[in-house]
């Protein structure tokens, strides 16, 4: 064996040099630059602003700034857990929490199941392009397209009026307000959301579904032992991450669509901060406690929710 040979075998056998962190950024720098807006974002809008979380223990001052204000403790708080209108918040909060979570999250599951079922490709892509089309209007719109359709002298009311029916009033009814507003959420977000879902299914292996078929399964046994187990981890995922959201059930859409006459069933824990905050004389200290409040509850129902689903099904976030 020459030695040139021995000498390359040998400096094959030696350890090679560990990079070091800024080496290995610098190797994957194309990555990072791409990523940076997304940092940036999440950064300025989110980490940044966490300094004024502060203010939830403080008497704010504008003359003195957030740092000189005189620190009070825990009254804010304990003003918090005094006001009715709060818990009255929060209860309207939990229920549009609880009834999007049982009526809307899983309606773009089942949708994007059954879009998987149609066979005419451009009949699907048609259907999608539809159903997709309303996430992109603004609540502005879509609250004005529903009080056209819903109001005293909306579309519905004078179809009843032709008809020899008596007016109802839909967007005043309480009982009837908060099915409104899961209503108007399907339509505007549930094509949107199941394009999450169809991506999971485009995903499975084909032949899965051909050795189904082979085998003499029908539809409703591919969906059932193909299609559900292979977007299983997708639905668990988005389910943790809307569960972490409970205590935000939609500032935008109830803001433009309730009014005084159902506030009482559709006043949530947003509204409410954006009411003593900009209806009234401004407490900073006090919005800042509820909106902590609202932040620790969501992380706190989150991280349960995340280990439960993890311990049941094996996915998870964390």
């Amino acid at each position: 064996m020459s030695r040139n040979v021995v000498l390359r075998q040998g400096a094959a056998l030696r350890p090679r040099k560990q990079k070091t962190l800024w080496q290995r950024i610098w190797l994957k720098r194309w990555c990072y630059l791409i990523i940076l807006p997304g940092m940036a974002y999440f950064l300025l809008f989110k980490y940044v602003p966490m300094y004024g979380i502060q203010l939830a223990f403080k008497d704010f001052d504008m003359v003195a700034g957030i740092t000189a204000s005189p620190w009070v403790g825990w009254e804010n708080f304990r003003l918090l857990f005094r006001d009715r209108e709060f818990f009255l918040a929060l209860k309207n909060t939990l229920i549009i929490s609880y009834m999007q979570l049982l009526l809307f999250f899983p309606f773009p599951v089942i949708l994007s199941i059954l879009l998987n079922e149609v066979r005419p490709r451009k009949y699907k892509r048609t259907v999608q392009t539809i159903l997709t089309f309303p996430h992109f209007l603004s609540w502005v719109i879509v609250a004005g397209i529903m009080m056209n359709i819903l109001a005293n002298n909306g579309a519905i009311n004078n179809l009843l009026a032709v008809l020899g029916f008596d007016k109802y009033q839909f967007l005043t009814d309480k009982k009837l307000f908060r099915y409104i507003l899961i209503f108007s959420l399907m339509w505007k977000e549930s094509g949107w959301s199941c394009i999450l879902y169809i991506a999971a299914i485009t995903g499975i292996d084909p032949s899965l579904y051909e050795a189904a078929t082979i085998d003499g399964a029908n539809r409703w046994h591919r969906i059932r032992h193909i299609t559900w187990p292979g977007i299983l981890p997708v639905v668990v995922i988005t389910l943790i991450m809307r569960v972490g959201h409970i205590m935000d059930a939609g500032f935008d859409q109830i803001m433009n669509m309730y009014n005084s006459t159902v506030l009482d069933v559709a006043d949530i824990l947003d509204t409410y901060i954006y009411r003593i905050t900009f209806q009234r004389t401004p407490n900073f200290g006090f919005s800042t406690a509820v909106g902590l409040f609202k932040g620790l509850t969501n992380c706190i129902l989150l991280l349960t929710v995340n280990a439960f689903c993890k311990k049941l099904t094996g996915t998870g976030i964390l």
